[in-house]
């Protein structure tokens, strides 16, 4: 009788134990939701907007599928992105060039990328700029000591879900001024799409409206192209005068 009035006794504080512990368990299940919660609901801020950008802007892509599919109307050019300084806001400074494939180490197109396109004050030392070994190209300080005029500068919004883009843009009407082969003005077309490709239409216009450089028939396609891919762009033998290059000429940039 004595065990069992002990076991009757301890129950009480046995069960109050149990729905304490209950209590905290539930307790830390909700808090612990709330931040999960909160953390998938956490709105995009501008700053990862830029860093998704600035992310699929980087790295070397191609033209290369579109040269194939369509050899009169586009050139294989190979587009090659990389850091090469930082802000003392944070935002990041990107090398741009652009060459066509069987010439890299001819660069037709240079620029510093931040939210807007800027100039290099001198373009030759910064040729091949991601190709080189980080100690044989221009320190960080010199980057920005380099940066020269404004060229361009494209809001980006948020692409539709229904579409295959990311991010997408334009220059505002009128474009920006533009001397190059004739041209008062330019314009450009960008897109971000995913799997870090990118869709970029470059045009320049006289006077009159007529265009005078740059692509016809849309914007042109660049891919990150796979490694088992290198190979098999030797056979796309586009080496275009000088006068062709005419055709691609242009200003290109990004703000998010």
């Amino acid at each position: 009788m004595g065990g069992s009035d002990s076991d009757s006794e301890s129950n009480p504080n046995s069960n109050g134990w149990s729905r304490a512990r209950g209590l905290v368990v539930k307790t830390l299940v909700v808090i612990g939701g709330a931040i999960l919660l909160k953390r998938l609901t956490k709105s995009t801020t501008r700053w990862d907007h830029a860093r998704l950008v600035s992310q699929s802007l980087s790295g070397e892509k191609f033209s290369m599928e579109q040269a194939s599919r369509d050899p009169d109307n586009y050139f294989n050019i190979r587009m090659h992105t990389c850091p090469a300084a930082e802000m003392v806001d944070g935002s990041k400074v990107l090398y741009l060039e652009q060459a066509f494939w069987r010439t890299p180490k001819k660069p037709f197109r240079q620029r510093f990328n931040m939210l807007s396109s800027y100039a290099i004050r001198d373009a030759e030392e910064y040729k091949n700029f991601c190709d080189r070994p980080k100690d044989q190209r221009p320190l960080p300080e010199e980057v920005i000591s380099d940066i020269a005029e404004h060229l361009m500068t494209i809001p980006l919004k948020r692409c539709d879900r229904v579409k295959r883009c990311l991010y997408e843009g334009s220059t505002p009407p009128g474009g920006f001024p533009n001397s190059w082969s004739g041209a008062t003005y330019c314009t450009s077309e960008v897109a971000i799409v995913k799997n870090n490709e990118m869709h970029i239409w470059d045009r320049g216009y006289d006077d009159d409206g007529n265009q005078v450089w740059g692509a016809k028939e849309g914007p042109y396609e660049f891919k990150p192209a796979p490694a088992s891919k290198t190979n098999d762009m030797f056979s796309l033998n586009f080496i275009p005068s000088f006068s062709l290059d005419k055709r691609i000429e242009g200003s290109f940039v990004l703000e998010e």
